[in-house]
């Protein structure tokens, strides 16, 4: 007779080992089901549906409200946005430190013309710029500097020493007025101390007393004296005083400054089910100046990142490869959270697939900026048919700076911006009347499909996006793409030269 042991033996052995069994007994977890051959016209259709896109969008303006980087308020918009992305339902969220290279937040303006007239100024103190000294009144003469250039100071003489200098501008009527603003700001500065003024008032370039926070520092460079945004109204009035005689000044500048410090980006993933390893990343900035709420720049496309990663998670879909939903702070003070995102991950940028960003409110979108690269054209209109009716096919070569892409650009990774309509975001740039009832629900909706199918195309695609670019190739692109000059303005340049910014392959 058989060794009845020695069958029970066998018999346990063979259960253990037998394939598709765990030493549970249980079948181990089935791979993930292959999408749906519509995933992507799913996604983009459900975004254009009820969705809570502008209930978050409206949460985040009135209650968390203006957030700018290092304040209370932006820790809050931290926490707010790693909540809703829980919520969502994605595999993973954690919240990610970087370094900002000094600290501005405004505490008080105020200001006057005490002859030969008297009236309250509206103004509002300029990004990167000092308090006036100890925080308390100065006063002083106000000279006329025109626009600002080198020449204007040059023509004053000595008549600028110890003055205010009122700069006239006009009124900004594009993207390229708004980009000269920024590209002027150095040289201006730097004319205002070799003549030796005091403060700087900068005229407004929106109209009806509109006030609004423009940087006149650049990477983490201070401006050399108090600088502030003087209503256009009340900076006519000053010139046309000038024009009669002299004019007096009161300004009194509170501004809370301090050295480097740490803030954090929200972070999520959704894991790709057959190339984890390899990234597509969807990103927009959850930071903002204060004065008004930081709708349209940039809460709505914040909302936006949030509602695509809650798309994904709630119809079910898991595309090949791994769709990471980032928040970035710090954008308005120099993109360093998306800078240091790039560090912090230097050794996975060769797994960044594509880098996708919304930053320009909730204006139409109407194609996307391919940063330089003709290649990524054809692989992403591929990605967009899925929303094809919505009609964000009309792409640019052109290459930008100013947004969270521009680190991705500099370690070669493939990056596109969307390109949307200016018209009803410039009105309220960094404005008090940047609130949620400014933002497009509409566009809104379909800057979240567009998005949605942009993700998932390129997701999903068996083919890569575009390769990585070595840094010769970067080098190239910078000067075909006319970035330099516009990095040398941004003061961005040396850190370019010396590695300080992106991640070379």
């Amino acid at each position: 007779m058989k060794d009845r042991r020695l069958t029970c033996a066998t018999a346990l052995v063979l259960f253990l080992v037998a394939p598709g069994i765990t030493a549970l007994g249980a079948p181990p977890p089935a791979p993930p089901a292959p999408p749906p051959a519509d995933a992507g016209q799913r996604l983009a259709g459900r975004a254009l549906g009820a969705t809570p896109l502008l209930g978050d969008v409206r949460e985040l303006c009135d209650r968390v409200g203006g957030r700018p980087t290092g304040s209370p308020a932006f820790a809050r918009a931290v926490e707010w946005g790693a909540a809703k992305l829980k919520a969502a339902g994605v595999d993973s969220v954690k919240t990610e430190e970087f370094t900002v290279p000094d600290l501005w937040l405004p505490e008080a303006a105020a200001g006057a013309v005490t002859a030969p007239e008297a009236f309250t100024l509206r103004l509002a103190a300029s990004p990167q710029s000092p308090s006036t000294p100890g925080g308390r009144p100065l006063e002083a003469r106000i000279v006329d500097v025109g626009e600002g250039a080198a020449g204007d100071f040059a023509r004053l003489g000595a008549k600028a020493k110890g003055a205010v200098a009122l700069v006239r501008q006009k009124e900004m009527k594009s993207a390229d007025d708004l980009f000269g603003e920024y590209m002027r700001n150095t040289p201006l500065f730097e004319a205002a101390r070799s003549a030796g003024v005091v403060a700087v008032l900068l005229q407004s370039t929106r109209p009806r007393g509109l006030l609004y926070r423009h940087p006149v520092g650049m990477a983490g460079a201070p401006a050399p004296m108090p600088a502030a945004v003087v209503s256009r109204e009340h900076g006519g009035r000053i010139a046309r005083l000038l024009e009669a005689g002299d004019v007096r000044v009161s300004l009194t500048i509170v501004n809370r400054t301090g050295p480097a410090y740490h803030s954090r980006n929200v972070v999520a993933e959704i894991r790709g089910r057959e190339k984890p390893d390899e990234i597509v990343l969807l990103g927009a900035h959850l930071d903002s100046w204060e004065l008004g709420t930081g709708a349209n720049d940039n809460g709505v496309n914040a909302g936006l990142v949030i509602d695509v990663a809650r798309g994904l998670a709630s119809l079910g879909f898991r595309p090949r490869r791994t769709v990471r939903f980032v928040l970035f702070g710090g954008e308005e003070q120099g993109m360093w959270g998306s800078a240091g995102y790039v560090k912090s991950h230097a050794a996975e940028m060769g797994n960044h697939v594509a880098v996708v960003i919304f930053d320009s409110g909730s204006g139409r979108t109407s194609g996307f900026y391919l940063n330089g690269r003709e290649e990524l054209r054809k692989p992403l209109d591929a990605a967009l048919a899925a929303a094809g009716g919505l009609g964000a096919s009309n792409h640019t070569l052109e290459a930008i700076d100013g947004t969270d892409n521009f680190d991705f650009l500099l370690s070669g990774v493939p990056n596109i911006v969307a390109s949307q309509d200016w018209a009803p975001y410039l009105p309220d740039y960094h404005g008090e009347s940047d609130t949620f009832d400014a933002v497009d629900p509409r566009e809104a909706q379909a800057n979240a499909a567009i998005a949605a199918a942009a993700v998932w195309g390129l997701a999903e695609s068996p083919e890569r996006f575009g390769r990585r670019q070595t840094r010769a190739e970067v080098d190239k692109l910078l000067v075909d793409g006319k970035l330099v000059e516009q990095m040398k303005g941004f003061g961005q340049w040396e850190d370019w030269v010396n590695g300080k910014r992106g991640v070379s392959k």
